[in-house]
């Protein structure tokens, strides 16, 4: 049995969906077991050193947007 050309699209795009809801199904049966991510930011949780930065040289002219496009 063959597929027709312009019914491929719509079967990938179905297995595609199937397979995405079987595993998004298959995590959400785990997480009573595997408990809550944690809530956290990685933002708050990493530390940032303002000693460990090093200033950085600007070459060139400072950018100023140009706010009226007929004027050079």
């Amino acid at each position: 049995m063959r597929i027709k050309e312009e019914n491929r699209n719509m079967l990938l795009l179905a297995t595609v969906a199937l397979c995405c809801g079987v595993v998004a199904g298959t995590l959400m049966l785990f997480e009573p077991v595997l408990g809550q991510a944690p809530q956290k930011p990685v933002a708050a949780r990493a530390m940032i050193d303002d000693t460990a930065r090093t200033p950085v040289r600007v070459v060139g002219a400072p950018f100023e947007p140009n706010v009226n496009p007929r004027e050079r």
